[in-house]
């Protein structure tokens, strides 16, 4: 019988074997691993979705020594938006790379990156979840120096280094939890750790790796110019799937393994963090000069709303109030998942067809790349947060339960932050409708436009109306 999580990771793995080896067909063989794995992904997230959590140990071999691969709720949400959000940006690459020799090295790198986001995902025991974070930022690191200028390279070498300290840092914390119990299957961890100073240690350097890998304020430095210097593809990957990444590990350790441990203090400092970013990132996103810089900075910012709901779901009780939290944070990392994606990727038509991206020469944008433009607008109603977004029903539900729950500020900073968000937003957009908007033609080049209106449309639209069914899928193993 066919295991859909052995394959979600098997054969963007094997995908990136072939196109290594046949370079010539890298394109054909690319895409059709694209749509093979994204298929196994969406069967994945039905059979979780209608049933219950899956569980398969590889070659037979269970825990301790196996390597297994889990899919809950959570997990299958996020496999289902990054394959999706994976399979856009490669019918993109394929337009925008064409026949160059970038798109010979584009592809197994891109590749590699899946497997590490869908293993990623997917582990279920701390080690293995290490070694797809390494291969996630090695891959990452790689496709983001792609450019091959010096920016480019500078800020992708300084992410690389950053990311090493990251990994080291959780690699420790693993290291003093196996030390202690002796094992690793995240199940089995959670059973054996009590409070104590190993578990408030391993806590602090797992957690604290990972702040550096998901750019949480004031550790954001390295994200602006590796996103804005990279290829769009690569800048939409980037900051749609890879910054998730990390911040799904720290969910997974804050809410399964140190539940119960991790105390309310430490998740009103991991808030105040992600306060920090909300303001700081937005007003920079106001400030930028280049429409991917401020793509970047307001990646920051929307990074920092999905903290500001750990101190919420600390102080609340089990039930329907720590689900409806948990609901909401799902709802907001996938729409901006979606948005992101879709914003750099228009971002990447814009700064291609005018040899620029300086927000302030886009006048008449409207005019030559209406479906861009288009994007960036239905983009923009994600990230601000209007309705019937994801981030409409997310941001209701962090405001009402920051009152409920007595933590008010937390409800000042996102009102605040969807202000700033608006302003950003429609700066970028008064520039590319300041002449009378006639285009001739919505569609300039479809291959690479589609994808990129595709996912704003999910952003803004379809993620938000699809609440429930998220609730629902959630449910089935969280």
């Amino acid at each position: 019988m066919l295991d859909p999580l052995a394959l979600a990771v098997a054969l963007p793995l094997l995908g990136a074997l072939l196109v290594t080896m046949l370079p010539g067909w890298s394109r054909t063989l690319g895409m059709l691993t694209a749509l093979a794995t994204t298929t196994v992904a969406l069967w994945l997230t039905v059979t979780v979705w209608g049933s219950e959590s899956l569980h398969s140990d590889l070659g037979g071999w269970g825990v301790p020594l196996g390597i297994g691969l889990r899919a809950d709720g959570l997990a299958a949400a996020l496999v289902a938006m990054a394959n999706l959000v994976a399979l856009a940006i490669s019918i993109h690459a394929t337009g925008y790379f064409g026949a160059a020799e970038s798109s010979r090295k584009f592809w197994p790198l891109w590749l590699l990156l899946w497997t590490a986001l869908n293993g990623l995902f997917l582990a279920a025991d701390l080690f293995n979840l290490y070694v797809m974070l390494e291969l996630l930022g090695l891959s990452a690191a790689a496709l983001g120096a792609l450019t091959g200028t010096r920016e480019a390279a500078e800020a992708n070498l300084r992410y690389l280094l950053v990311g090493l300290l990251g990994s080291m840092t959780y690699l420790l914390g693993v290291a003093l939890l196996y030390t202690a119990y002796g094992v690793l299957d995240l199940e089995l961890v959670a059973e054996a750790l009590t409070p104590g100073p190993v578990a408030w240690s391993a806590l602090a350097l797992m957690i604290g790796g990972l702040l550096l890998k998901s750019a949480l304020f004031p550790l954001h430095f390295w994200l602006p110019p590796a996103h804005a210097n990279a290829p769009a593809p690569v800048s939409a990957a980037l900051s749609a799937l890879v910054v998730k990444a990390a911040i799904y590990l720290v969910l997974r350790l804050w809410l399964d393994l140190f539940d119960g441990i991790a105390t309310l203090p430490a998740a009103m400092l991991l808030g105040l963090l992600g306060a920090g970013a909300v303001l700081w990132g937005s007003w920079r996103a106001l400030r930028a000069e280049r429409l991917k810089l401020l793509a970047a900075y307001s990646t920051v910012a929307q990074i920092g709303y999905l903290f500001l709901f750990l101190p919420l779901l600390t102080a609340a009780p089990d039930g329907d109030t720590r689900e409806r939290l948990l609901t909401a944070l799902v709802l907001l990392a996938l729409t901006h998942g979606f948005a992101k994606a879709g914003f750099f990727l228009a971002a990447g038509l814009v700064q291609k067809s005018t040899g620029h991206d300086r927000i302030r020469e886009l006048g008449g944008a409207a005019q030559s790349l209406p479906a861009a433009t288009f994007t960036i607008g239905l983009a923009g109603v994600a990230l601000i947060g209007l309705p019937p977004s994801g981030t409409f029903f997310a941001k209701w539900i962090l405001v009402g339960q920051a009152i409920a729950l007595g933590q008010w500020w937390w409800a000042l900073v996102a009102m605040a932050g969807t202000l700033l968000a608006a302003a950003y937003v429609f700066r970028v957009l008064a520039r590319a409708f300041n002449r009378e908007p006639t285009p001739k033609c919505f569609l300039t080049d479809p291959r690479t436009e589609i994808p990129a209106l595709l996912l704003a449309a999910l952003s803004a639209l379809a993620v938000g109306l699809a609440a429930q069914p998220i609730a629902v899928l959630l449910g089935a193993g969280v």
